[in-house]
């Protein structure tokens, strides 16, 4: 079913299209010189951006997302997956549609925590389709390294039940604002679902698989953490960025912010601080 036509225009009209079950927003710009490719985080949504939509529309770059697999208006089974592929696939998708409509833009590629793994993940062998990287509160570390028999055990339990309910998030500490935190557990989009074995198995799988690998990637990134995150580790991504060989790398750990980085009162001056990284990748 189709919302909205696919074909974006150089206007400021909002377009939105579900297709094969995948929901596909797209926030267009006056005189585009980029784009901005966003991968949400886990049980979360696209239109949780629309604030850095219109501060990036505002900068001249469009922005691109979609509702990953099994997240908001998409469909799925809510905290399962059977393999991280799946998200890759998504968003591969999602850069396809978007590259077809702005053939000759540069594309940067934007990742929140989870959506930073499948990010960086999706670098390891497709980077030379951007411009850039920007990673937030990316998802490389877990934040308490479960002991190896809790990891043995949800290996057995994801080969046995792989759909077997094993973990609940924690919301609580999205950010430091409350409203932010409230607004958070009232949408209905917003999955409050627990995480299957598999997809815990699966994610962990991502993980290693970055981290092992990490030294292939050499384009241009700027990571970003809050210091006080306490939903995936900053010093996650403090290895990963020692361990990339981008020769355009930087790292920036806000001291005393939460996880969403992009929620948290300093919000607008980090949404400035991404327009003025990606504009220097531009000149």
């Amino acid at each position: 079913m189709t919302i909205a036509s696919d074909k974006i225009s150089e206007s400021s009209e909002i377009h939105e299209t579900t297709d094969d079950g995948l929901y596909y927003r797209h926030w267009p710009a006056s005189n585009t010189k980029a784009v901005v490719l966003l991968i949400h985080g886990l049980g979360e949504h696209c239109l949780r951006y629309e604030h850095l939509a219109a501060h990036l529309n505002q900068a001249g770059y469009a922005l691109s997302s979609m509702d990953l697999p099994g997240h908001g208006k998409s469909d799925g089974t809510r905290g399962h997956i059977d393999s991280f592929e799946v998200f890759e696939n998504a968003a591969l998708e999602l850069y396809s549609r978007t590259q077809e409509n702005y053939q000759d833009k540069p594309i940067f590629l934007l990742g929140h925590s989870m959506g930073g793994l499948i990010a960086a993940r999706l670098l390891l062998n497709h980077q030379t389709k951007f411009q850039g990287a920007m990673l937030s509160g990316a998802a490389m570390q877990s934040p308490q390294e479960p002991p190896a028999w809790q990891v043995a055990l949800i290996k057995l339990v994801a080969k046995l039940f792989p759909k077997a309910k094993v973990l609940a998030l924690d919301a609580s500490a999205v950010s430091r604002d409350p409203a932010v935190v409230e607004k958070y557990m009232a949408d209905p989009l917003v999955s409050k679902e627990k995480l299957s074995a598999q997809f815990l198995v699966s994610m962990t799988e991502a993980m290693q698989l970055c981290n092992n690998n990490a030294q292939s990637i050499t384009l241009p990134i700027k990571i970003m953490h809050g210091s006080a995150d306490v939903m995936t580790a900053p010093s996650g991504s403090q290895a990963l960025h020692d361990a990339v060989s981008s020769s355009d790398k930087e790292i920036t750990l806000y001291q005393g912010l939460f996880h969403e980085i992009f929620n948290e009162p300093e919000g607008e001056t980090i949404f400035a601080e991404l327009v003025t990284w990606m504009d220097a990748r531009l000149s």
